[in-house]
């Protein structure tokens, strides 16, 4: 295994905070130059202050995933800054759940827009600079890795559009794998059971609504997510997961 990212580029998004912010900090503490992306300035900035203590390098971007110029935009920078990029990680999300009829079509757009277009377009935008680092880095590879969620797995009452979200993450992802498994780019969609993250708070309910399907349990932490991500991000050039499935002990 290859635990140094020394000389790597890495774009993680949703970094502001929770899943995102620990697997920044994660993969900037290994070495690598980490682009932090997320829609909240003083806190992408912070966390580069604090990356930077640790004598860490990054490059706060604050950007609005859901337009495809800003994702090229965010390439862009990240290529004018570093001149390479070898791992992108599609960590933002929303999870806006509620009754279908009074759950407003505003928030189920907001959802389809971060979870999946965010994805896509930055994705897109990333390809041709990952597949180059593929062939000329000293890694000889790439790395994809898309947060999705065990909400991608199975659908539940009053979860749809989050779930429709998550299942086309998790199929796109196994998708791009097949397609660009022999140049080298590896991709990995990890789906997370409940973790203690602000996903939870964006909307009131959403913890009873998890409680009175699931009972409580105690939840995972950003750092298991993070610590997951630098497994797969650092697992030798041979070796590639494609899919992770990680729940809380109690969780059923």
């Amino acid at each position: 295994m290859v635990e140094n990212l020394q000389k790597t580029v890495a774009i993680v998004t949703g970094a502001s905070s929770g899943i995102g912010r620990a697997i920044a900090k994660n993969l900037a503490a290994a070495g690598s130059n980490v682009v932090l992306v997320a829609r909240r300035k003083q806190r992408l900035n912070d966390l580069a202050t604090e990356i930077e203590k640790a004598n860490g390098q990054s490059l706060p971007i604050e950007a609005d995933l859901t337009s495809s110029d800003e994702a090229i935009r965010v390439v862009n920078e990240t290529i004018d800054k570093f001149g390479t990029l070898d791992i992108l990680v599609n960590a933002a999300g929303v999870m806006l759940n509620g009754d279908s009829i009074e759950t407003p079509v505003k928030d189920w757009d907001a959802m389809v827009n971060v979870n999946l277009r965010g994805l896509m377009y930055l994705t897109k935008a990333a390809l041709p600079h990952l597949k180059e680092s593929a062939e000329k880095s000293d890694r000889k590879v790439s790395d994809v890795v898309n947060i999705s969620s065990v909400a991608g797995r199975f659908a539940a009452s009053q979860v749809a559009i989050y779930s429709a979200t998550k299942f086309a993450v998790t199929a796109a992802t196994e998708a791009w794998r097949q397609e660009y498994t022999r140049q080298h780019i590896r991709f990995t969609v990890i789906e997370p059971g409940k973790t203690a993250t602000e996903l939870f708070d964006h909307r009131v309910g959403e913890n009873e609504a998890f409680e009175k399907m699931f009972g409580k349990v105690e939840e995972l932490q950003a750092d298991d997510i993070a610590n997951t991500v630098h497994f797969i991000v650092t697992s030798p050039r041979r070796m590639a997961i494609n899919e992770v499935v990680i729940r809380p002990t109690d969780q059923a």
